[in-house]
């Protein structure tokens, strides 16, 4: 299968609940029973929203309600039909759709382009202790990532989510090889296209998503400005901004930890929202795909801050990053076409694609 597909994104916190119960089991609950192709559920390590309110696991009170992150992607009649229930939730949370190309079962290369800092986002969904051989799954597809030149790679550990339409859950006592965790990778358009085959055939169950990005800074160097989301046609629909900072736990600015200066910086600055999910293996750069070892002191293991901003906001909110980044990290921009608040009295209706370039 490779068809168009639509993403939609819901950024909370652990706490907020609907009548029927938390809201993150609300959710999950939908994209179970509709069977939706791959959905998945990311605790965050820290963030803050529209309210401005920090949720941070550093701190006890705190880290009892942690920002949260559930992501759903199918073809665009089954989202948009799950959309709706969600829209009908009307809690507190930010809700997003992206478009994106939704591939499975034999993959072949497709056509990816670019000019100079335009690349491809691609999304492998795998179960969280799914093998190839001898190697966990999401190890194997980062090696492969590297080897063959792509910019940087997460690996981010769902809680809950769907898989081919199977719901699976995270349990305490539990092997928990179904559960989806995902590989996120940036690159040339050309280089990703070249690398799917090779991909699919070494996944048992393929399931990959495609996504128009730009690569902004990589390595602490500039590559190209990001996305311009003001001024364009309609104004009805505003485009909003997504910014995405690949790093290492260890990497730092003055001092503190990158991520958590990226989150204070940009709360302080009122901007829209932004949350850090720590991954568990992954790379950027030049540097070798790693994860957590035994007998280490720091935390080596990658972390991807998102910052969504309105338009208005959104070049303040890159200045901050940039100046943050200069040492290092890798840097992308993309473009939200539809955005809406789930507290919005305006509803489903307020919630529609703007038509674009990107």
């Amino acid at each position: 299968m490779n068809e168009a597909a639509l993403k939609l994104t819901t950024y909370f916190g652990e706490r907020d609940r609907t009548p029927r119960g938390l809201l993150a089991d609300e959710l999950l609950r939908i994209y179970g029973e509709r069977r939706i192709q791959a959905s998945l559920l990311l605790r965050g390590s820290e963030g803050f929203g529209a309210a401005h309110r920090l949720r941070s696991d550093r701190l006890l009170s705190l880290s009892e309600d942690l920002p949260l992150i559930a992501v759903a992607i199918d073809t665009r009649e089954r989202i948009e039909a799950a959309l709706e229930e969600v829209l009908e939730i009307k809690r507190r949370g930010l809700v997003t759709l992206e478009r994106a190309r939704l591939l499975s079962g034999e993959i072949e290369a497709p056509a990816l382009g670019g000019g100079a800092g335009e690349a491809t986002k691609l999304t492998v969904y795998v179960g969280r202790q799914e093998r190839l051989g001898r190697v966990p799954a999401h190890v194997a597809v980062c090696e492969l990532l590297h080897r063959r030149g792509v910019a940087g790679a997460s690996v981010l550990a769902g809680v809950d989510g769907t898989l081919g339409g199977e719901r699976a859950r995270a349990r305490f006592f539990g092997a928990n090889a179904a559960v989806p965790a995902v590989i996120v990778a940036v690159a040339p358009g050309q280089v990703i296209a070249a690398l799917l085959p090779e991909l699919g055939a070494m996944l048992r169950t393929p399931l990959l998503t495609l996504e128009r990005v730009r690569i902004c800074k990589r390595d602490g160097v500039l590559v190209a400005g990001p996305h311009q989301p003001a001024g364009e046609k309609d104004a009805a629909r505003p485009l909003w901004q997504k910014l995405t900072v690949h790093c290492s736990q260890a990497a730092t600015h003055a001092g503190r930890p990158l991520n958590l200066e990226i989150i204070r910086r940009l709360r302080a600055a009122g901007a829209a929202g932004a949350t850090s999910v720590r991954g568990i293996w992954g790379f950027h750069g030049d540097h070798a795909p790693h994860g957590d070892r035994v007998f280490q002191i720091r935390r080596h293991v990658p972390v991807m801050t998102v910052a969504i901003d309105a338009p208005e906001s959104a070049a303040a909110s890159f200045a901050i990053i940039d100046e943050l980044t200069a040492e290092g990290g890798l840097v992308t921009s993309e473009i939200v076409p539809a955005l809406a608040d789930l507290a919005d009295e305006a509803g489903g209706g307020a919630l529609r694609l703007a038509e674009n370039g990107f």
